[in-house]
């Protein structure tokens, strides 16, 4: 393992940059646009834009110059204290090869989104130790109704420094939030999902299973080792296209360093049952003796919580029960 750095807590008054390494603010409804806002800084942080948010192009984002400068000068600026993404999006691994990875370890900033960021998240720690962080973008936080848990947990992983246990929502949405704010659906969560028992205690790698395989095999990816493989999806991933992407992990030389599988939530659409992804994960004998827990509460379904990439992590499955223990962040 190469060395590992750790930003510095965000504060209650710590001043967060938004950028838009993927999809441009302007492809956002505008209306969520002050609604997130307003709770960051209810929540007691002060916000600034990048200076190219609001570019957009014919893929709804903006120039790889403009993207990285935006990066590069979030974390240069000293005043700044964390980063944070408009939008997921298509294209963040465009940027990979141009950012300046010394300037970013010289300077470590928390910076969290989740989706197509998860290129950039684990191309950073991948080239620079810097734990990133896996959780809300900005534009989630202008999500009037059921938040709160997702607001927890950020401050828990971002803010508090002692371990926290991940603990299941009480209900989950995997609705279009964003198109009506004021007819939501909810669903009582049933718990996690146990698919294999086990113990273990290792370090977190992963993000969204098809953006993470796109880093795979570069000097953007992070080999795996002593690995609790965090894997959440998209609502257009069902089981067997979900199962051909898992391949790619099975696939490579350092499989036997995973040592543990969380899985984030799936769409309703998808689908994906326990029973479908013990087929998926219980046929591999290296998979055997490892503690797989599904049914999480991160990814692209609501609540989502904030996960450390780098950070360690306990998991415990026992029959019907699991706990999942974030140790270091």
């Amino acid at each position: 393992m190469g060395k590992i750095l750790i930003a510095k807590r965000l504060n209650p008054l710590a001043h967060l940059r938004i950028i838009a390494p993927a999809r441009s603010l302007a492809f956002i409804k505008q209306d969520i646009i002050p609604l997130a806002q307003q709770r960051l800084e209810d929540t007691g942080f002060t916000i600034s834009f990048g200076e190219h948010v609001y570019e957009r192009d014919s893929f709804d984002s903006s120039s790889i110059k403009s993207r990285v400068d935006d990066i590069h000068a979030a974390f240069s600026d000293s005043t700044v204290d964390g980063i944070l993404t408009v939008l997921g999006g298509y294209t963040s691994n465009q940027l990979l090869k141009y950012l300046d990875y010394d300037l970013i370890a010289a300077n470590p900033k928390v910076i969290c989104g989740y989706s197509d960021i998860t290129s950039i998240l684990n191309g950073i720690y991948a080239k620079t130790g810097l734990i990133t962080y896996l959780g809300p973008h900005f534009t989630s936080w202008g999500m009037k109704y059921g938040f709160n848990y997702s607001l927890e947990y950020f401050i828990k992983c971002c803010s508090e420094k002692l371990p926290y246990e991940l603990l299941p929502s009480e209900e989950w949405s995997d609705d279009t939030w964003f198109k009506d704010q004021e007819n939501r659906s909810y669903i009582r969560n049933e718990g996690y999902w146990v698919i294999r028992e086990g113990k273990a205690t290792g370090t977190i790698y992963g993000g969204n299973t098809s953006t993470y395989v796109l880093n795979a095999g570069t000097e953007y990816e992070r080999p795996l080792h002593n690995a609790i493989l965090f894997l959440e999806a998209t609502s257009d991933i069902h089981a067997q296209s979900f199962a051909g992407l898992f391949e790619s992990f099975m696939n490579r030389s350092y499989s036997s360093e995973i040592k543990a599988i969380v899985i984030g939530r799936f769409h309703n659409i998808s689908g994906i049952t326990p029973k479908l992804l013990e087929q998926i994960f219980l046929s591999h004998p290296e998979l055997s003796n490892i503690p797989i827990v599904a049914n999480v509460d991160f990814g692209h379904t609501t609540p989502n919580a904030t996960i450390p990439i780098g950070g360690t992590c306990e998991v415990k499955a026992i029959e019907n029960s699991a706990k999942i223990t974030i140790l270091t962040h």
